[in-house]
């Protein structure tokens, strides 16, 4: 299982002041920092000058330190500080757009990488094939518009950044959405009311929560049997009259 992380604050120092939330902007800026600089040392510690190229495992002791979210959120903002974008793939930089990094004046630049932007294109497609290495589920195998789409009776894809990393994987991505005014697209409420296909915990989430409804080619095995016996009717006793006793 991963370990817990730092929390990763998602906004602005302007906006933390007004929520009262300096501290935990201050302590997440810190911890931004260190992961910039932690890239920087991995980059000059994992490159071969023969090859002129990072060597395998460079992005793994980083994404061991600080995870995915955070070292997600601190290549995206060095992507954005660059002088010359140009320089990075255009896969690459629409990769870097996926997260929001809210514009924080100074404090951007203090946790943007410096580094070749070579470099810095080659630890990302580390960092992308260790996330695909995990197997989550995404936007990519989900069917239809999940804005128009109605979430009661589907298998729905809860989004791995409503999840701490500890528990990133398939078992507890998948949910069976049961009921709740957010279940509907059209509805103001926004709970939708859920089983997990995982372990059969039934929790509340927001309709905000879940990437899309999961495309059926790809249900694996283990849900599709467990979501045949959710759906299975329920065999209940027969009743007998008040005060009364069955004859037989």
């Amino acid at each position: 299982m991963a370990a817990e992380f730092p929390y990763l604050y998602p906004f602005s120092q302007a906006e933390a002041h007004c929520r009262g939330e300096t501290r935990m902007h201050m302590d997440s800026f810190y911890e931004n920092v260190k992961c910039a600089r932690a890239i920087e040392k991995a980059i000059r510690e994992h490159f071969d000058e023969t090859s002129e190229a990072l060597a395998e495992g460079c992005a793994q002791s980083v994404l061991e330190a600080y995870g995915f979210k955070r070292v997600w959120f601190v290549l995206s903002n060095s992507l954005r500080e660059m002088g010359r974008p140009r320089l990075i793939s255009n896969d690459i930089r629409q990769w870097g757009q996926r997260p929001y990094v809210p514009p924080d004046g100074k404090f951007n630049r203090y946790f943007a990488v410096d580094t070749a932007a070579g470099l810095l294109e080659s630890f990302i497609r580390q960092t992308q094939a260790a996330y695909q290495a995990l197997g989550l589920f995404g936007q990519e195998h989900c069917a239809g518009d999940p804005f128009k789409l109605n979430y009661e009776g589907k298998v729905l894809v809860l989004s791995p950044g409503t999840l701490r990393e500890s528990h990133w994987n398939p078992r507890e991505q998948l949910w069976l959405g049961e009921g709740g005014f957010g279940c509907s697209p059209d509805a103001r409420g926004q709970a939708v009311y859920a089983v997990c296909l995982g372990d059969g915990e039934e929790t509340r989430w927001n309709r905000c929560d879940f990437t899309g409804v999961l495309d059926e080619r790809f249900l694996p095995d283990w849900a599709a049997e467990k979501l045949a016996e959710l759906r299975a009717p329920q065999h209940q006793q027969p009743e007998t009259p008040s005060g009364g006793m069955e004859m037989t």
